[in-house]
């Protein structure tokens, strides 16, 4: 079981300052949701894009990096983590746990924010050996590069607060 950390966010109402105690979500518990995004992730491949190649007959075993194939799997994932953690503030594994990214300010996710942290952040975070995600389980607030980047951080609303203004 790993260490869950405990910050404060600072809300301000009406010019007087209160806190909320947020749990952070650690590196294990977001892999693991990350994991459950993959199978979710698979499965929409499978349905749509399969099929596809096969009625435009386009080999499926070609793995190459700009294959048809690898372009139209990207786009499902990059769609389908940018699409749900927009309007959700969660993918279906972060709902599974009772995780769910919010802004650091407090502010509703924006789409220049969950764009920014979901292509370009985590497309830094996996480049040098997935260091950018690993650091989220030795940072105070468990962020890896991509939260960082976007000012965002993930918590556990089971744990710690339910966000429900998020």
């Amino acid at each position: 079981m790993e260490e869950q950390t405990i910050g404060i966010i600072n809300e301000q109402k009406s010019q007087q300052m209160d806190h909320k105690f947020v749990v952070f979500a650690g590196f294990w518990v977001r892999f693991w949701a990350f994991m459950i995004d993959l199978i979710v992730v698979g499965s929409l491949n499978r349905i749509l894009i399969a099929p596809f190649l096969r009625w435009q007959n386009v080999p499926m075993d070609d793995s190459g990096l700009f294959s048809i194939s690898a372009i139209l799997t990207a786009l499902i994932m990059y769609a389908y983590f940018i699409i749900m953690t927009k309007h959700f503030g969660q993918t279906l594994g972060k709902m599974i746990f009772g995780l769910r990214v919010v802004n650091e300010t407090e502010e509703k996710l924006t789409w220049s924010t969950v764009v920014f942290r979901e292509l370009v952040g985590k497309f830094i975070s996996e480049t040098v050996f997935f260091l950018g995600f690993i650091v989220a389980g030795f940072s105070a607030r468990k962020k890896g590069w991509h939260d960082w980047i976007a000012d965002t951080v993930v918590v556990q609303e089971r744990r710690g607060l339910t966000l429900s203004h998020w």
